[in-house]
């Protein structure tokens, strides 16, 4: 069977989905396109940087008188392990993007009204 190649990837079709949302939201919110903009902006560069900050590695040393089995679970748990953690550190960090970004809207707004 082939592999299917998705264009866009779903990372992309999600930060696309993203990008939308937000801006609907901000303009039913009453905000102008600089807003948007700045928004998306900011988003962007918070994106950017999750996804760089998202990629991990370590290497474990197994004893030698382990069973082909033995380790084989060992790196099942392992890798479940990281998956989990992976997960939690990326909702984290979403969280406080989101927060950050917030803020950063405020106060650009704020400055902009002064």
């Amino acid at each position: 069977m082939a592999d299917i190649l998705e264009f866009p990837t779903r990372e992309k079709q999600a930060f696309c989905f993203l990008q939308e949302q937000l801006s609907q939201l901000l303009r039913s919110k009453g905000a102008d396109q600089t807003l948007i903009d700045f928004a998306i902006t900011s988003l962007t560069d918070a994106y950017a940087e999750l996804q760089k900050e998202s990629d991990c590695h370590f290497e474990v040393r197994l004893p030698g008188q382990m069973t082909e089995q033995e380790a084989a679970r060992l790196q099942e748990d392992i890798g479940a392990g990281i998956d989990q953690l992976r997960k939690e550190h990326h909702d984290l960090t979403l969280r406080l993007a989101a927060r950050l970004m917030l803020t950063e809207l405020r106060l650009f707004q704020r400055e902009r009204d002064d």
